[in-house]
Parts: C-alpha cells; structure tokens; sequence
C-alpha cells in the first residue's frame, strides 16, 4: 500500500477550488476555512456538554454487525454529557455517528456559515462525528456519493482515502459499501489480503480548525488520535451518473442486504465476506 499526504492549502477561491479540486476530483485540506467561524473558538467537549449535554444519542461501536442485527443500530445511546465523560476517562469503544444537530441542537448552526466554494450544500442535514482516542471507523465510503466538507475540532483525527478506482483493491462487500471488517489497513495484513499490497491512497492528519474536502465516491478510513469531533456538510450529486447511482444505492443496494439480514441473518454475512476476497483475488489474478 502507498499513502501520500493530502495537499494542504489556504485563501482557495471558489474558482480556484472548483478547478483544482471539484472539477478533477482532488480531495485537499483547506486550513483557514473555518477561521472566521465562532466555532473555531468555542467548539470542544466542555461546549458541548454545557449547551446539550443532557441530550440523549444514538452511539455506535466499530464492531461489524452479525446475525440479523441491523447494519446501523445504534451499540447504546447515552447523554451527551455521560458520553463525553467516558470519553476523558479513556474509553473509545463508542463513537457519535452522523448526528443531525439541525433538528437535535440547533444552537451549533449558529457558529458555522456555509463557505462558498461552488458547492449545493444541503442545508438540512449538518451532521455531527465525535470519538475518543483509539476510536476507528471501517474503510467505507458514502451511500450518497455526496461531495463532503469535513470540518474538525478537538484533538487530531487521521483519515485515511482511495479513489473509487481503487476499488478492486479494498475487498468490498457485496451488497455493501464497506470494505471487508478483517481486511483493515491500520495497518494492512499482507499476507491474509494481498490485494492492499496494490492499493494507492491519500492520508491527512486534520488539526483542529482544518476542513477536508473528500470527492463524491471516494473510500475513506478514520482513526482518532485524541478527543475530536467533526462537522460534515454534504452536496449531494447533480451529475447524472452519480445522481442515478445515489439511487439505486439507496432504493435497490440497501433495501436487498435489510432483507437478506433480516431472513437469512449470519449466512448472508458469511457469504458476503468470502465473496469479497474471492472476486478481489480473482479480478488481481492472485490466489486463493
């Protein structure tokens, strides 16, 4: 596997932007976008404790989802004040995972702006990220293929990305949009999935204040290295490929593997995973 650094720039016009990186599809880390935002300022978990922390949320774990359980249930749901507590005691085993704050705590709209950058955000649906030090999410990308504008605060987060052409590579899952849970890259074992041997990718280690831009599609893996949380903002397809793929990820992809979990439970995922490995190994030319 090869991992090169995310391009770092600041004072992007939109122009500049949406012809260095929209247009070709680049991801890059814009440094100042957030820099006039009160949220620079204020966003950290004793802000949020104060303003919602007896909120109730949904939180998920990094484990893979088994039998008949539910893809995206929610592992607990805790306040925001108890969880964020568990959180500077050390724990990392639950992660907050694509909150709406729009409709859960509105106060946060009020200390970000949308950037213009030539970009249709979806103003409905800033959602928020939030983990502890340790805490990973699965290699996956989105089910939308939305262009997304990763805002971060707190303690460092590295993510890690591969283009949608280096799909081959990362061992998805049929009927999903994960790659295989034991095939991680963090680091990668060669010898059981040799097929990350030929995979090329982009990492960045986002600081507090920093804004990453990740293009429609791409695969993405995330890794805390302290107490952080981010910002999403989404615009969603208008290219008529990615609308229609958006689509049938949503209505056909997703309404198939509820089904099958729900009726045949763990020998869909069984299928599913060996199926991964087989049909990479096949189209690389490797073994087994």
């Amino acid at each position: 596997m090869e991992l090169t650094n995310v391009e770092r720039r600041s004072a992007l016009t939109a122009a500049a932007f949406q012809a260095e990186f929209k247009q070709p599809e680049r991801p890059v880390v814009l440094s100042d976008l957030t820099r006039d935002w009160p949220a620079r300022e204020k966003w950290g978990p004793g802000y949020l404790r104060a303003i919602a922390g007896d909120r109730v949320v949904p939180l998920y774990d990094s484990q893979p989802s088994r039998g008949r359980k539910h893809q995206h249930a929610p592992a607990a749901r805790l306040s925001l004040s108890e969880y964020i507590a568990r959180l500077e005691r050390g724990e990392n085993d639950l992660r907050l995972f694509f909150f709406n704050f729009l409709k859960e705590i509105p106060a946060l709209t009020e200390d970000f702006s949308y950037p213009e950058l030539g970009l249709k955000f979806f103003r409905r649906l800033p959602v928020l990220f939030m983990g502890g030090k340790g805490a990973r999410v699965q290699l996956h990308f989105d089910i939308d293929l939305a262009d997304i504008l990763l805002c971060h605060f707190g303690g460092p987060k590295r993510v890690v990305l591969f283009a949608p052409d280096q799909t081959p590579c990362l061992y998805r899952v049929p009927f999903s949009f994960s790659a295989l849970f034991d095939a991680g890259i963090d680091p990668p074992d060669y010898e059981r999935f040799p097929a990350l041997r030929h995979a090329r990718g982009q990492e960045a280690l986002l600081e507090h204040g920093d804004a990453l831009y990740i293009p429609p599609g791409y695969w993405h893996y995330i890794r805390y290295e302290d107490i952080g949380f981010s910002m999403s903002l989404r615009a969603f397809p208008r290219r008529p490929g990615n609308l229609a793929k958006m689509i049938y990820n949503l209505a056909v992809l997703r309404s198939i593997e509820g089904l099958m979990r729900r009726f045949i439970g763990q020998g869909w995922n069984d299928r599913n995973e060996r199926l991964a490995v087989e049909r990479t190994h096949r189209a690389l030319g490797l073994p087994g």
